[in-house]
């Protein structure tokens, strides 16, 4: 099972992360030939490594104190006297909606449930039918997406999910704030106010302060449906609370053997284990996506908008959860203690349990501590 939470040819990865060392602080990491090595005294940051020029030749060469075999930490990193972190810091946490046809339908069903799941699959059915178009094959933005649009407004059925599904613009909000993120092994978290809530998995893009995508990982949009459902303007608090956001296990670096395309056509599954017995799964295809990746990179930044410490980018899910968990037509809803894994065989496993944001650690370590960390520790951040 070890073996699935990393990357398929692992040997042959370019693999950066964060790992919290008992008695000292947060690490950046690497993986070479299988073997963790801590590059914090090189490197302070991850973002900071992200802008090197050298950053490949750092990943493979640059000296730093083995961790052990990457296996083994995984398996138990208390052992080991580390805690896996999510492997982003200063970065802002980006996160771009509805670019699959599926969660398209389920945001407008949420908007016309108004937050109430017992409603869901007597709307689903009446959108599908009224529809009558395959979303999926519609480029956002042409002209066919705009007659759609007119359609749609005769019938009463637009709304701003559909906007941002198939008009020009995309939907790219703030997730989660920079050193918020949780990471492999860690519990992900629900505001307690939401009673309809599920995950979402997802790619998540390494972008530098340049606007270029230098890697991939894994993520955990945490979607609460019936918060959001209620209005848009809850998206923040939908989104954004304790441990809501989860990425990992490890950044992987793009090369020639790893590439954008293999982005473009990669396949993202998702476990969710629950202690009641319950089990569902399911698969993202990348290549359903109606937004190419690096047009959502360009629309998140450029001349209008700069992340001078670079910014980790969700991509979106196709996955929205319509089985029955409980009342039938409830739909899909988290239990505490559910186990969400998320995959891909070239990034590896992504894995989180479920509990309440509130009954979680209150997230006390930010942007003003690690740098305190650093300069404790006699590490130049400088870089």
């Amino acid at each position: 099972m070890t073996n699935a939470m990393l990357p398929d040819d692992v040997e042959r990865a370019l693999l950066v992360g964060r790992v919290w060392r008992e008695g000292a602080g947060p690490a950046v990491v690497v993986v070479r030939q299988g073997e963790v090595f801590d590059i914090t005294r090189t490197v302070p940051t991850v973002s900071a490594l992200l802008e090197r020029p050298d950053l490949q030749q750092l990943v493979l060469q640059s000296p730093g104190e083995s961790l052990g075999p990457v296996r083994e930490l995984m398996e138990d990193p208390a052992a080991r006297g580390v805690r896996m972190l999510a492997p982003c810091d200063l970065q802002a946490i980006k996160a771009c909606g509805v670019t699959f046809a599926v969660s398209l339908l389920e945001r407008v069903i949420e908007e016309r449930a108004k937050g109430d799941p017992a409603r869901a699959a007597g709307l689903r059915r009446e959108i599908q039918s009224r529809i009558g178009a395959d979303l999926s094959e519609i480029r956002p933005g042409s002209g066919e997406a705009m007659r759609l649009k007119e359609d749609l407004v005769a019938q009463g059925l637009w709304s701003q999910y559909m906007e941002v599904g198939i008009g020009p613009d995309a939907e790219v909000f703030t997730k989660s704030q920079p050193m918020s993120a949780v990471g492999y092994g860690d519990a992900v978290g629900l505001h307690p106010a939401s009673k309809w809530n599920n995950p979402e998995p997802e790619i998540v893009l390494a972008v530098n302060s340049a606007g270029v995508a230098l890697g991939a990982t894994l993520g955990n949009d945490v979607n609460l449906r019936d918060i959001e459902g209620r209005s848009a303007l809850l998206l923040g608090k939908a989104k954004d609370n304790n441990a809501s956001c989860a990425i990992g296990p490890f950044i992987r670096l793009f090369d020639q053997l790893f590439t954008v395309d293999t982005i473009r056509n990669a396949e993202v599954s998702l476990l969710i284990e629950g202690e009641d017995g319950f089990q569902l799964g399911g698969t993202s295809r990348m290549r359903e996506i109606s937004r190419d990746p690096l047009d959502l990179v360009a629309q998140t930044c450029g001349k209008h908008h700069q992340y001078p410490d670079g910014f980790m980018l969700f991509l979106g899910t196709m996955f929205s959860p319509t089985k029955d968990r409980g009342a039938a037509g409830g739909g899909f809803t988290h239990h505490l203690g559910d186990r969400v894994s998320i995959s891909s065989p070239s990034l590896g496993t992504l894995v989180n349990q479920v509990q309440r944001s509130d009954q979680l650690p209150p997230w006390t370590f930010g942007v003003r501590a690690l740098y305190s960390n650093l300069v404790q520790r006699g590490i130049a951040i400088g870089e």
